[in-house]
């Protein structure tokens, strides 16, 4: 019996997650220092809902800024799309380096240095091995046989990455190999919307990159925002908790968002580059909170990679990052520093540490 299910992170319940938490804060809108309306738009792009909120500013000419950056990301980034700055890297690889735009450099510069900080836990050149497993759309019932991972495992190695900053170019050094920025596209884009507010004038802001909230600034009555931590167990866009934020970023990562399953057994997105299974462990849903989205996108794969123990002694050595673990039994871990800011709301979970 074979299963295809995808729990991807929708606007409706990363809104409605927002929404919760925000609204129990004021039952009397004009308390709060709302001079004019909040000025939204949202897009489907980077195959996610991409959702900017001003909460300061009424300039619609700001969102038609940022979506189009958003836009241009995609049209960069992009592996399924043919033409894209990623694809002829890709098409190019143990062939020639290709001359590559700005933000490329530095998207790449930025995943191979969360490659090296995680020993490989977390790895951009991931490509053979997503694409064979092509979750949650995979159109076989069963899964890729070992033969199969045999071929894709020794095509994944960051340190085969040459990045050529002189003269703007990226070089995979062994045919077959490609560059997957997934795990750290969206983080990077969140980063650049926020620097594109901030030099707006923008101070107040709820970024939503399908899953990479980035709560810009503050509101505007000068409180933090107070965003909820979601539900593993749940698409619904319940929550387990929330913490209070001013300009952080809060990436959620776990075995919900995307899987397949086969035979009764759940075969989740986030893949071990060692063994070319997903990484298996207590971990149902992880919680980075960080000031960059970079920084939470590309350790929510590396800490979820590490498991409960071992990922909470990494984040803890770690400046401005802590984590939230959920376990598959309803526990929840948090880091130090936000120990004293994290809220369980739902009594089904038991705070463990």
């Amino acid at each position: 019996m074979y299963k295809l299910k995808k729990y991807a992170k929708s606007l409706l319940c990363l809104s409605l997650v927002f929404m919760l938490v925000g609204c129990s804060q004021n039952t009397k809108k004009n308390e709060e220092t709302a001079q004019q309306e909040p000025v939204k738009r949202t897009e489907m792009l980077m195959g996610t809902v991409i959702s900017v909120t001003l909460y300061d500013s009424t300039d619609e000419s700001i969102l038609d800024k940022v979506f189009d950056k958003v836009k241009n990301l995609e049209e960069t980034f992009s592996i399924n799309e043919t033409g894209t700055e990623v694809d002829k890297i890709n098409d190019n690889a143990g062939i020639e380096p290709v001359k590559v735009s700005d933000d490329t450099i530095e998207v790449v510069k930025e995943g191979i240095y969360y490659s090296d900080l995680s020993h490989g836990k977390f790895d951009i050149t991931v490509g053979p091995l997503v694409k064979l497993w092509n979750i949650p759309d995979r159109p076989t019932e069963d899964i890729p046989t070992q033969d199969e991972l045999n071929v894709v495992l020794p095509l994944t190695n960051y340190k085969d990455v040459v990045i050529d900053e002189a003269n703007k170019t990226v070089f995979l050094t062994r045919p077959g190999m490609m560059l997957d920025l997934g795990g750290i596209a969206k983080g990077y884009a969140a980063d650049v919307i926020s620097k594109m507010l901030t030099d707006e004038g923008v101070k107040s802001a709820i970024i939503d990159l399908g899953g990479n909230i980035f709560a810009h600034g503050e509101k505007v009555s000068g409180d933090a925002w107070k965003i909820g931590i979601q539900n593993p167990f749940s698409n619904r866009g319940e929550i387990v908790g929330a913490i209070s934020v001013k300009n952080k970023s809060i990436v959620t990562s776990g075995i919900y968002e995307r899987y397949i399953e086969v035979d009764g057994v759940k075969y989740h997105h986030i893949l071990n580059p060692e063994t070319g299974y997903p990484y298996e462990n207590d971990i149902a849903g992880i919680t980075i909170i960080s000031d960059k989205s970079t920084t939470g996108d590309a350790l929510s794969t590396s800490v979820f990679a590490l498991g409960i123990e071992e990922g909470m002694k990494f984040v803890e050595k770690l400046d401005d990052v802590d984590a939230i673990f959920v376990t598959k039994e309803k526990g929840i871990y948090v880091t130090s520093g936000i120990k004293d800011n994290f809220e369980l709301r739902d009594e089904n979970f038991k705070l463990m540490n």
